[in-house]
């Protein structure tokens, strides 16, 4: 008896394939779509019985990934674009892993791992490091958080009569050497942006910035008037807002124009003449709030 066969039409490109690998792997999108609930499937045939499926993916990478219904593993030819071969992998939920890829472009293959491994250690990272310092600034009332992440042995020493002149005050310090090392990456930050995009966080960013640690000397300027120099470190910093009414603004704005009309406190002056120009201040913008 002649097996079953059934067409797939990938990027213009037909195959035709026995269901039966597929439903060896019930994992798989392709498992769910041809197992013993297949009448109930969303994916119709269209008027010529084929099956149009994995729109966005060329038919050389889906022929590549064929080989894993049939042997369990996908040896990826050269030509074949890792990054590509993976976004296949996640649309037909197949692992992408060590043992199911095979590959000569052993980078490539390594830098996906290292991205799924980013992954899950800062979601632990965020869970546990950072959202209690964000939980603490919202209960302030505040609605960003600027983070600058210290090594375990790194100490900060101000004197409070000179405090750094750059706004660090405003900074929350985590020490935590581990979060550290991985932000010295810059694939990390990548995978810890997109994170926090995913978390529906805004105004992201990551980088390396200076911050001041401890007092180097004091310069004394003409006058008796005293200047702090401080030792700066480079280290990770995160940036993040949760503000929902984003690009509105929520500060009393003044405005301060020319007016060539005068007003009662110079009209005393006989010397005053009338096109002389004034400075006068506008009442403040009232914000919608305030009304309320």
């Amino acid at each position: 008896q002649t097996p079953e066969k059934v067409t797939l039409v990938v990027d213009g490109t037909r195959f035709a394939v026995n269901p039966q690998i597929f439903t060896a792997h019930p994992d798989t999108m392709l498992g769910r779509m041809f197992g013993p609930g297949r009448e109930y499937n969303f994916t119709r045939p269209n008027e010529k019985g084929e099956y149009e499926i994995a729109e966005g993916i060329s038919s050389a990478v889906f022929r590549t990934v064929l080989d894993y219904y049939k042997t369990g593993v996908i040896n990826c030819p050269d030509g074949i674009s890792i990054p590509d071969l993976r976004d296949t992998c996640d649309y037909l939920c197949i692992n992408f892993d060590f043992n199911t890829i095979k590959c000569q472009d052993l980078s490539a293959l390594l830098h996906e791992l290292s991205n799924d491994g980013a992954h899950k250690q800062f979601d632990s990272y965020l869970e546990e490091l950072i959202l209690p310092i964000m939980v603490d600034s919202a209960r302030k009332g505040e609605r960003e958080c600027h983070i600058v992440v210290l090594t375990d042995e790194d100490t900060v020493d101000w004197d409070e009569d000179h405090p750094p002149p750059m706004g660090e005050e405003y900074s929350q310090i985590l020490y935590s050497s581990k979060l550290y090392r991985f932000f010295k990456y810059i694939e990390n930050r990548d995978v810890a942006k997109a994170v926090l995009k995913e978390r529906g966080l805004k105004n992201i960013r990551i980088g390396i910035e200076g911050y001041p640690t401890c007092k180097e000397k004091v310069k004394r300027r003409p006058g008796g008037r005293s200047e702090v120099i401080y030792n700066y470190v480079q280290r990770p910093f995160i940036q993040m807002s949760w503000e929902k009414e984003e690009g509105k603004s929520r500060h009393v704005d003044f405005q301060c124009v020319r007016s060539k009309s005068l007003t009662n406190l110079v009209t005393v002056g006989d010397d005053v003449s009338e096109d002389h120009e004034v400075m006068m201040h506008h009442p403040p913008q009232v914000d919608e709030l305030d009304r309320l």
